[in-house]
């Protein structure tokens, strides 16, 4: 269930000015979504700077905008980070107005819970069919995290039970410690906006932008009707003198 590592085909440096020839890079929304206290700014935070941080203030759902590379493909890439103020009724999750706005708008999502918060694995199932309900083709891609790895003396979800959701639900898993292992965050993040360049047809567009046009052919034809007209007008230009 885990991708490909591709930490070393991603780099945050900002797109040279010089490439004026180069396409404008392809805009890719994220939206990370899941309870509260689970790490999701945290990971956002870590994956643009390589830093961890690891408390921070309540989350009002900050958007951040970083141009980047990935896997060769110039992304202008923007990450929704969302209040975990969820609410799960009878299996049912209440969408409050900001959360639903957001769904809209994105183009893929992490689903984020902490190993260490059962409740938070709980609330990944609502939020995936809230999800594909606002997306019904099924497209948009969703990978789901259990975060905290590295806390395994409070684990209260099992691996396998985050194995068994993503395949019920058809998404890919990781388990991560944002805090002890950048390329791991860095590989989730990585895998995402390659599966929503897939999805938004960005990388089928930049193939064929990619190929410079053949300068077309001159017509034999008209070189040859050209040719005689030049070299008459060259053979009858002594007698006019004449």
């Amino acid at each position: 269930m885990r991708p490909p590592s591709m930490s070393g085909h991603c780099l945050l440096a900002p797109i040279p000015e010089s490439a004026s020839d180069c396409l404008p890079p392809k805009d890719i929304k994220l939206a990370v979504l899941g309870a509260g206290r689970v790490g999701k700014s945290a990971m956002i935070v870590r994956f643009l700077t390589k830093r961890f941080i690891g408390d921070y203030e309540p989350n009002t759902g900050k958007l951040y905008s970083r141009l980047v590379y990935v896997e060769g493909d110039q992304l202008s890439l923007q990450i929704q980070d969302t209040p975990g103020g969820i609410q799960v009724q009878d299996n049912l999750l209440q969408v409050a107005d900001p959360l639903s706005r957001c769904v809209q708008w994105a183009d893929g999502f992490l689903l984020v819970y902490s190993i260490t918060d059962y409740d938070s694995y709980q609330a990944i199932r609502p939020l995936y069919q809230h999800i594909r309900k606002v997306h019904p083709d099924a497209r948009v891609p969703v990978v789901i995290v259990g975060n905290k790895g590295d806390l395994l003396h409070a684990r209260q979800v099992q691996t396998c039970d985050g194995v068994q959701l993503a395949n019920e639900l058809g998404s890919l898993f990781l388990e991560i410690s944002t805090s002890e292992n950048y390329e791991d965050v860095c590989d989730v993040f990585q895998h995402l906006c390659k599966e929503v360049s897939k999805s938004l047809g960005v990388s089928g567009e930049r193939r064929r932008a990619s190929i410079i046009p053949r300068p077309r052919s001159p017509n034999m034809q008209d070189l040859k009707r050209r040719f005689k007209q030049a070299l008459s007008s060259k053979v009858k230009a002594p007698s006019a003198l004449g």
